[in-house]
């Protein structure tokens, strides 16, 4: 029987913006344990929205809906007064930048306004006008401040990882709270991830006449306790590594433990306001978390040569 082992002079090889350091040490360290693992348990998941590319000043997922809900405003005079229509057509920063914060602080109130109207944007649309939409939006708009296009807001050091990985074996998965469908179109592309490993949140689907369309209901948020749960769902697999940012990562983190394998449980630090942002909003539990149970942070400021 052929052997799975993969054999390298160096299991750092590939993570050339990655700077020497505790974080880089930890990735080299576990690819090599990880050689002695079955192949077809070397499985690796990671959040998307502030873990493989930007997520401030908003996600840019948000900014695609945003961008609809003031199409439906502009269509309709009576949206304009309803939430979130207005806010989008007001361009109300500070109803909208409350938001993740409401919901780290345990209100979802507003949250579920927001989903109520995203629901709403898109029913009845069909799965694949609805990909051509998310694909010619992430292929022509532009960071806010950062003045480069969204597709070129992928962290590097991160692409390099999940290339490592692969040349290593791994099959690498996004688990993420940010929609599966509005990701798959360009994850091939990106991050080198097939589309049928994009997992993430979703509408209620209906299908009638060969086509499958969207409902204006939800069917699950691919946030805390359900990263874990859609993984399992998917792989079958406790993951061997997991990469997240925030606290809507931690049970997906928490969750990839082994007590016979190498286990690597990465936690983005978004601490380098020059290069990208600076900020730790939402991320509070996740850092307590790390410190007690040994996960690796990697500082943005100080692991990452370049960030994009």
């Amino acid at each position: 029987m052929p052997s799975t082992r993969l054999r390298s002079p160096n299991a750092a090889a590939g993570l050339s913006t990655w700077r020497d350091g505790a974080a880089k040490q930890a990735v080299a360290e576990f690819v090599e344990a990880a050689r002695a693992v079955p192949a077809e348990d070397r499985v690796a998941v990671f959040d998307n929205d502030g873990t493989l590319w930007c997520e401030r000043p908003m996600p840019i997922q948000l900014d695609f809906i945003l961008r609809r809900l003031v199409e439906m405003a502009e269509a309709d005079e009576q949206l304009r007064d309803r939430q979130p229509w207005k806010a989008a057509y007001e361009r109300d920063r500070a109803w909208l930048g409350g938001l993740m914060e409401q919901h780290y602080a345990g209100d979802d109130s507003n949250v579920r306004v927001l989903a109520a109207g995203i629901l709403k944007a898109y029913e009845g649309l069909s799965m694949e006008d609805f990909e051509a939409r998310s694909e010619a939006f992430l292929r022509s708009a532009r960071h806010p401040t950062l003045d480069r296009a969204y597709l070129e807001c992928a962290y590097t050091p991160m692409q390099e990882l999940l290339a490592h990985l692969a040349a290593n074996g791994f099959s690498n998965y996004i688990a993420s709270g940010g929609g599966r469908d509005f990701m798959r179109p360009i994850s091939d592309e990106l991050y080198g991830i097939p589309r049928q490993r994009v997992i993430g949140s979703s509408a209620a689907l209906d299908y009638a006449d060969g086509t499958i369309t969207h409902k204006a209901e939800a069917d699950f948020l691919d946030d805390g306790p359900q990263k874990p749960i859609r993984i399992w769902s998917r792989t079958g697999r406790r993951p061997l590594l997991a990469a997240g940012n925030s606290n809507g990562d931690a049970e997906m983190l928490a969750f990839t433990r082994h007590a016979d394998k190498p286990v690597l449980r990465l936690l983005v630090l978004h601490d380098d306001a020059e290069r990208e942002f600076d900020y730790t909003t939402g991320a509070e539990r996740a850092l307590e978390q790390a410190a007690e149970e040994g996960w690796t942070v990697v500082s943005i400021k100080n692991d990452w040569a370049t960030v994009f």
